[in-house]
């Protein structure tokens, strides 16, 4: 079976094309380019690399979100597009559980971070059990603060994992202390490969035409309101 990944969802750029359990090629990049501009590109040169057309794909693996609304959609579109077209499955993917996926053998909790501005993170909770990824704490939108105060209850160690991380390193390491470990550079990029694995261990597959986003970002009036209910915290 022949599966295409794409993801799109953040500033990384990652497209592969898998068959049979075998990566075939894959491209990974976390240069700040226009994915409107590259993704297509890069999966056409992706096809000629490996000398397969785009109709004897089997299914589609998309990275659904959270991350940067603009990424998110034109991944998503464009997966759509070809699945619509080439009427081939889709399954859609968390690109936190994606960010994740790469910790496969991390005994323990693995916490994907991806910048939301404004010391915001898009930000879920999983393990490994018998080899299938799952999530402790869906995904979702927090203040940092809010989310490390809520990780410090499991009191265990916790992997820390994404590109982003680094930008919230300092906050991470004085609530967490010992038990924040951060993922070395090599896994801090989601892999298009690691999207196929996930999507093939899903029992979903989409509704082509209704499938839409997982942007996972609260309102921004409740954003507002919680920002306020912390300053009013802290000025008690």
């Amino acid at each position: 079976m022949i599966w295409l990944g794409i993801d799109t969802a953040n500033t990384p750029l990652s497209v592969a094309i898998v068959k049979d359990g075998t990566v075939l090629a894959e491209v990974n990049s976390s240069m700040a380019v226009n994915h409107s501009l590259r993704a297509m590109s890069t999966i056409e040169e992706l096809f000629a690399t490996v000398q397969l057309q785009p109709k004897e794909i089997d299914a589609i693996a998309v990275s659904e979100g959270p991350g940067s609304y603009t990424g998110v959609r034109i991944g998503v579109t464009i997966a759509k597009t070809l699945a619509w077209t080439l009427k081939k499955p889709l399954v859609g993917v968390s690109s936190l559980k994606t960010l994740a996926a790469n910790a496969f053998y991390f005994d323990g909790a693995i916490c994907p971070i991806v910048d939301a501005r404004r010391n915001n993170v898009y930000a879920g909770l999983y393990e490994y059990e018998d080899g299938h990824l799952n999530a402790i704490k869906e995904d979702g939108h927090f203040a940092i603060e809010d989310l490390l105060d809520s990780l410090k209850e499991y009191e265990r160690p916790v992997l820390y994992i994404g590109k982003d991380v680094a930008m919230h390193e300092v906050a991470i390491r004085e609530k967490m202390g010992e038990n924040a470990i951060i993922a070395p550079f090599p896994l801090q990029l989601p892999r298009a490969s690691s999207l196929i694995h996930m999507a093939q261990q899903s029992e979903r597959e989409e509704n082509i035409h209704a499938f839409t986003p997982e942007y996972r970002r609260i309102a921004e009036a409740e954003a507002n309101w919680l920002m306020q209910q912390r300053k009013d915290k802290a000025s008690e």
